[in-house]
């Protein structure tokens, strides 16, 4: 930084200035210091003539009269002058008729003064009468001493040379100041703003004009750099321009605008590396338009080029939402769709972008109809390379065109299968309630300490036309999608207290009727309406319905279920917590929430005689509900050694195999009816 500083022009500037300015005053300094000692040498001459001929009337009358006493009076005279240092009367007879002396004056700077000026000076004068006789009488003689000259002189010199080199200094100074303020100091700031001129966008900030600078060179190297950096910028851009072109040329189709094949790999391998570690599928859709060949020849290539592009706009919409779309050839593109968890979520995309073909194209005054056949590949099931999921989603769509057009198809036939069975069923489950196809079975609820049935769990059933039995793991995740759900489980809550009211009008008064309630069901704002209003028409009393809420259900939003629960309980519905321990509840949240009941989930009480962890579980559930004053209902007990086991830890309730399966509502009620007279024996089986 230093070196910097050392370096700047206002610095150099300023020395130069100075040294110049120290030597003008320098040598004006001697010049005038020289001229000084002139005359100071002239003056000393001054004064001893000036003495001489004042004492030279005195001096003559007294040589005329020999006149001794007068004569030793004008030396007592001469030599009080302070600068007189020895006087001196002489006459031709008499070589010394009068003298006086005095020693020389001791100043500190004589040794200096004596060099210029000599120690003493001596003057005489020759001593005569008056004309016409100019008789000849002596003459008188003086010695100047020349110290006090000379202190004078050098005090002189020293405020002269103080006073010019100031002068020079002064002067020096303003110079750097005017030069500064004029010339330095604009072209630092302009420097200070190129510094800050970010050389990727050097035309967003131009230099400042020099107010009062406008027309001079100052102005005009402002208005040069400026057109430098204009330049510059102006350059950078059709460079940029050029770059992109080419880049959009290499990775782009230039006709749609999309990747080309080469890109889409590029991505498809960035994707494929980003979620290695991640849950997550990739689907590859390779997209096929059906005959485009003779929509060409029928139309012209103009409007089947204008035909493509159109199209390009239309899957653009798609390709915002799922991933990257990209034209492989004439008419064949493709579609990378992510964060897909399931290939039904594939098969749905596709089905979109077949109906969306069918649209009609206007171009030109002509309604264009396409069709396309698609082509899917999934990572990692079909691949672990870009160019292999391509090539395989391509050559799918070719076989699917040779089979039959305007479908989609995966590359495993297996899993098309399975797909296309999943659409079917979602389709089917759309009609399913209104061709009556679902049932409910009930399965009973065992109070352990009085080994008696105290309620039941109503269970959802679908009976399909064709398929026969279609398990609830199976068709309730598709209800919950299509949202289907919601009327389904309207149907089930109508049913099912029905049923019960049915229960408590032959002589059931306290049996209870538990109620599974999906995701979709528990936040939708009509189920605590929907409860209440079904208790009041079958006239059911408080806490007969138990809604089951499923554990990780609640850990999703718990703050937003603790509301719906709260909805739920002050419309007279007790709360259980189904599954309960699969979904890492906080105590702190579970001691907050309005439930009454928690489910030991299946799991833990299958492996309960054989598994100690399993047992612990259990056993510490049991605990857990007990402190908060919740009963605790274990699921799936199959055996009497699980049962004594539970009672043993003080569970409340339990259901399962063991006592009963599901049954029907006619086959419930017979068992209802035996288990309220005969022994706790008749209950099992």
């Amino acid at each position: 930084m230093k070196e910097a500083l050392r370096k700047r022009l206002s610095l150099k500037l300023l020395r130069f200035v100075l040294l110049t300015a120290l030597a003008v005053g320098l040598v004006l300094s001697i010049t005038q210091t020289t001229f000084n000692a002139y005359q100071t040498w002239t003056r000393i001459e001054t004064e001893a003539q000036q003495i001489l001929h004042t004492t030279r009337t005195l001096a003559t009358h007294a040589l005329d009269s020999q006149d001794q006493e007068l004569s030793v009076r004008i030396m007592s005279v001469l030599i009080q002058h302070e600068a007189v240092q020895q006087a001196t009367l002489t006459t031709p007879d008499r070589p010394l008729l009068a003298h006086r002396e005095r020693p020389l004056i001791n100043l500190p700077p004589r040794w200096l003064t004596d060099a210029l000026f000599g120690q003493t000076r001596e003057f005489s004068i020759e001593l005569a009468g008056d004309p016409p006789r100019n008789e000849y009488y002596g003459s008188l003689s003086i010695q100047l001493d020349t110290a006090l000259y000379g202190a004078e002189f050098l005090d002189d010199s020293s405020i002269i040379f103080i006073l010019d080199i100031t002068n020079a200094l002064i002067l020096a100074l303003v110079l750097y100041l005017i030069y500064q303020w004029l010339l330095t100091r604009p072209l630092t700031n302009r420097i200070h703003y190129l510094a800050r001129i970010n050389p990727e966008h050097s035309c967003e900030h131009k230099l400042p004009q020099i107010k009062g600078h406008e027309q001079n060179e100052l102005g005009l190297w402002v208005k040069t750099a400026n057109g430098l950096l204009a330049a510059i910028e102006h350059n950078k851009n059709l460079r940029m321009e050029a770059e992109t072109t080419l880049q959009r040329m290499a990775q782009y189709d230039m006709l749609t605008g999309l990747p080309n094949r080469q890109q889409l790999q590029n991505q498809l391998e960035l994707l494929m590396s980003g979620i290695k570690h991640i849950q997550q599928c990739i689907a590859v859709l390779c997209i096929g338009l059906d005959d485009f060949k003779g929509i060409n020849e029928r139309f012209g290539y103009q409007l089947g080029d204008q035909l493509l592009v159109a199209l390009a706009e239309r899957l653009r919409g798609l390709d915002a939402s799922h991933g990257t779309l990209a034209r492989l050839s004439g008419d064949a593109f493709a579609l990378i769709q992510t964060n897909m968890q399931h290939p039904y979520e594939t098969a749905e995309l596709a089905d979109r972008i077949l109906q969306n073909l069918e649209a009609p194209f206007l171009l030109d005054g002509h309604s264009v109809r396409l069709r396309g056949t698609i082509g899917i590949t999934l990572y990692p099931e079909d691949g672990d390379h870009a160019e292999k999921l391509l090539q395989k989603a391509e050559q799918t769509m070719t076989l699917a065109k040779q089979r039959s057009r305007n479908r989609y198809q995966f590359y495993v036939a297996s899993l098309d299968c399975k797909i296309r069975q999943r659409r079917e069923l979602q389709e089917n489950l759309r009609e399913a309630l209104e061709q009556h196809e679902f049932h409910l079975l009930y399965q009973p609820l065992i109070d352990l300490q009085r080994q008696r049935i105290f309620g039941a769990e109503a269970l959802l059933r679908w009976q399909h036309p064709q398929h026969g039995y279609i398990s609830p793991m199976l068709f309730i995740p598709l209800a919950e999608e299509s949202g289907s759900i919601v009327e389904i489980g309207k149907w089930v809550m109508e049913q099912a207290c029905s049923q019960l009211h049915q229960w408590h009008e032959r002589g059931f008064g306290n049996f209870r009727m538990g109620i599974n309630l999906s995701t979709v069901q528990l936040y939708h704002d009509s189920t605590p309406v929907l409860i209440e209003s079904l208790m009041r028409r079958y006239e059911l009393p408080p806490e007969s319905i138990e809604v089951e809420v499923t554990e990780t259900v609640l850990m999703e939003d718990i703050d937003s279920a603790a509301k719906i629960l709260h909805k739920l309980r002050e419309s007279g519905a007790l709360i259980a917590i189904d599954d309960f321990g699969t979904g890492y509840s906080s105590l702190s949240y579970l001691k907050s929430l309005p439930v009454d009941k928690i489910k030991i989930d299946a799991s833990f009480v299958r492996d309960l005689a054989e598994d100690e962890d399993n047992a612990s579980i259990v056993r510490a559930i049991i605990q857990l509900g007990t402190s908060l004053g919740m009963r605790v209902i274990a699921e799936g007990v199959e055996c009497i050694e699980q049962e004594r086991y539970l009672i043993q830890q003080g569970c409340h309730e339990a259901q399962g195999y063991y006592y009963s399966k599901p049954l029907s509502a006619e086959a419930m009620t017979k068992l209802i009816r035996r288990s309220r007279y005969p022994d706790a024996a008749t209950t099992k089986g």
